[in-house]
């Protein structure tokens, strides 16, 4: 097995991934074989401020298997869960911060997903707000009501 550096490499094929974000390269060995790479753009760390006030670094792995468990079910497809999350993301580091709360992340999740589907809105505030009781529910729907029409 050959081995080398992506620098060895030339270039075929650049396009534009599917979220929007992502740059997709076809790239090709001095011997013929190709493959490809993904870039992204690095983002500079962000401390998430948890509830009990404990940091810990932003992991958009973690906010992915967050929406998944909750509500993945309400999405057309994996692209679409992950446009919003670089909405989300987008919306976040647009406050300019090194640190956010993750109260601040999931208001911003929920305010994602009241454009999307009010179902996996109030199945994701179930999770985030910890629910107890069905009137935790009917107050989460009472608000969403007033919010689209407005008041």
């Amino acid at each position: 097995m050959t081995t080398f550096k992506i620098g060895d490499s030339r270039v075929l094929e650049s396009r534009e991934g599917a979220d929007g974000v992502t740059i997709r390269r076809r790239r090709e060995t001095p011997d013929g074989r190709r493959f490809t790479t993904y870039e992204r753009i690095e983002r500079p760390n962000l401390a998430v401020i948890k509830k009990d006030g404990k940091r810990e670094l932003y992991d958009r792995d973690k906010l992915s298997g967050a929406l998944h468990k909750s509500v993945g079910k309400f999405f057309d497809s994996e692209i679409e869960v992950e446009q919003m999350i670089n909405e989300v993301e987008d919306r976040i580091y647009d406050l300019g911060d090194s640190e956010v709360t993750s109260q601040q992340i999931g208001d911003t999740v929920l305010d994602e997903l009241a454009e999307r589907s009010e179902v996996a809105y109030v199945r994701f505030a179930s999770v985030f707000y910890q629910f107890k009781t069905l009137d935790d529910f009917v107050r989460i729907l009472e608000e969403r009501r007033q919010k689209k029409e407005g008041r």
